[in-house]
């Protein structure tokens, strides 16, 4: 098995390594994603408006929902497959940047998803705003090779382009009609005032582009923005969660339907339900969470997947005497949001022993230290070695470092922990680490574009019996070592109930 980064610096993709070959994969003239251009944040204002004058998604997901009802879709949204008692599926999320991140993640893939029946593809599949014009170079190119079915479900940014993009791809959804002109100085008229239209797909570049994934066995057509996926023993479900990271009242009373009965479930969402050390239960609409439904013990969940949040991260939570897995893999080939800002864990009965993070805290510290470094061209004052950075992290959250190193923590690595958002020890004051959490990691911090490897990106795959499913997390660096034997960062193990026929 490979070293992976919590065997050594080198399994993570640090030290002196050859690049990989997924550069070959790319079209030669790739459109760079730069989050901090006006013009990109331009682009995605339809969530602060969501924000301000009242979200839309909700009556919107109902009007997709009900065109594809129209056109005979089944009014539970589920798809029926034929796979075995014993199978495999990949899982990835928050991928179509089109850039180096994305493509370095594709050939690990490939890889370890060879024999893989189908992938799931969760949050965000194209950056930034969703526009069905980008699907060739963001979607259909890079996994032209992956010689299996792609269902989805979207997240934040495929419904700035108002879901247009995601349903002509995935569902073959022509373009919903104008809603009704809203009233004069409303909320509403304010908000339609500033909104992002929809692009108008090309549908001849389209047609083109689904040459690439033409193969019949990549076959696939899903009923909606959220579906209920049977497959072998397990019932996978897919949820929406629109630009606000909720649901509306009509998924909920559908989420309730699929998700009865003993056969046992994975959720799959948009916005994960644990994160960054914290508990973000999902509303729906007229009452009640989706963690309520997922907690139920009638309803047999044995773990929710989530993206939105670019990194890896496990807490195994024990609900009323059984163990549900919640998993944050948001890693698929966007830029990598920080792991070093999650403070030392203890939310939901998890504690740091407990927890799982990829990248670990002190690899995303050396990340984020030389991308700042290079960036305000004050490589001396901010680089810190993987070493460095991980004896700091150590030091202000009280942990043992996972990756033991001989390094001395300085009052320059401290200094640089405490600009790039490490959380303060535990045991400083209060009204002490409030300045950090909220100022300098909204200022430095946040996710930043990069194209040189190590990229820390990731992915799930998952091998299902009647009895159990085993979950690994895959690292992909961009680093040729790992393309070609991707390590393993997380494995672990869930044993699903006898099937009580």
């Amino acid at each position: 098995m490979p070293a992976s980064s919590r065997d050594s610096a080198a399994g993570a993709g640090w030290r002196s390594q050859q690049p990989g070959s997924y550069r070959e994969l790319m079209p030669d003239d790739v459109p760079k994603v730069f989050w901090l251009n006006p013009a990109t944040l331009w682009k995605a204002r339809n969530g602060p408006l969501a924000s301000l004058f009242g979200d839309p998604t909700g009556t919107d997901r109902e009007r997709w929902v009900q065109g594809q009802l129209e056109r005979g879709g089944d009014p539970d949204l589920v798809i029926r497959r034929d796979d075995p008692a014993a199978y495999s599926f990949v899982y990835i999320a928050d991928t179509g940047e089109g850039d180096d991140p994305q493509y370095a993640v594709v050939p690990g893939l490939l890889k370890a998803g060879a024999d893989t029946r189908f992938a799931v593809l969760s949050s965000d599949v194209l950056y930034p705003v969703g526009s069905a014009n980008e699907y060739p170079h963001k979607f259909f190119r890079p996994y032209k090779d992956y010689d299996a079915p792609i269902y989805a479900v979207p997240g934040n940014h495929d419904w700035y382009d108002g879901l247009t993009g995601f349903m002509r791809v995935f569902c073959r959804a022509p373009q919903l009609p104008e809603p009704p002109r809203p009233r004069l100085l409303s909320a509403a008229w304010w908000r339609t005032l500033l909104w992002k239209r929809p692009d108008t797909p090309d549908d001849a570049a389209l047609d083109r582009a689904r040459l690439l994934r033409s193969k019949p066995a990549q076959a696939a057509e899903q009923p909606g923005p959220y579906w209920a996926l049977d497959t072998g023993p397990l019932r996978i479900i897919g949820i929406d969660t629109g630009l606000l990271g909720d649901i509306d009242q009509q998924q909920g009373q559908w989420l309730r339907r699929v998700s009865q009965g003993p056969r046992p479930k994975i959720l799959i969402t948009g916005s994960p339900l644990y994160v960054d050390g914290r508990y973000d239960p999902c509303a729906i609409a007229g009452g009640g969470t989706v963690d309520d439904i997922v907690r139920d013990p009638a309803n047999n969940f044995v773990a929710a997947i989530g993206g939105d949040i670019h990194n890896y991260q496990h807490y195994p939570v024990d609900v009323d005497g059984r163990r549900i897995e919640y998993v944050v893999a948001g890693g698929g080939g966007a830029f990598m949001h920080a792991t070093h800002t999650i403070p030392r864990v203890a939310v939901g009965g998890v504690v740091e022993e407990d927890f799982r993070c990829y990248p670990l805290r002190g690899d995303s510290l050396a990340f984020y230290s030389r991308l700042y470094g290079r960036r305000l061209r004050l490589r001396k004052l901010f680089e810190l070695t993987p070493e460095q950075a991980g004896a700091v992290v150590a030091k202000r959250l009280g942990i043992t470092p996972v990756r033991p190193a001989d390094a001395h923590v300085t009052w320059r690595s401290r200094f640089v922990a405490t600009v790039l958002g490490v959380a303060p020890s535990p045991h400083r004051k209060a009204w002490l680490r409030l300045p950090v959490r909220k100022t300098y990691t909204k200022v430095l911090s946040p996710g930043s574009a990069t194209f040189s490897p190590p990229f820390f990106k990731s992915f799930l795959r998952l091998d299902v019996t009647p009895g159990e499913v085993r979950i690994r997390a895959y690292a992909a660096t961009g680093m040729r070592e790992q393309e070609l034997d991707p390590p393993v960062e997380d494995d672990f193990t869930i044993t699903l109930p006898p099937d009580p026929a």
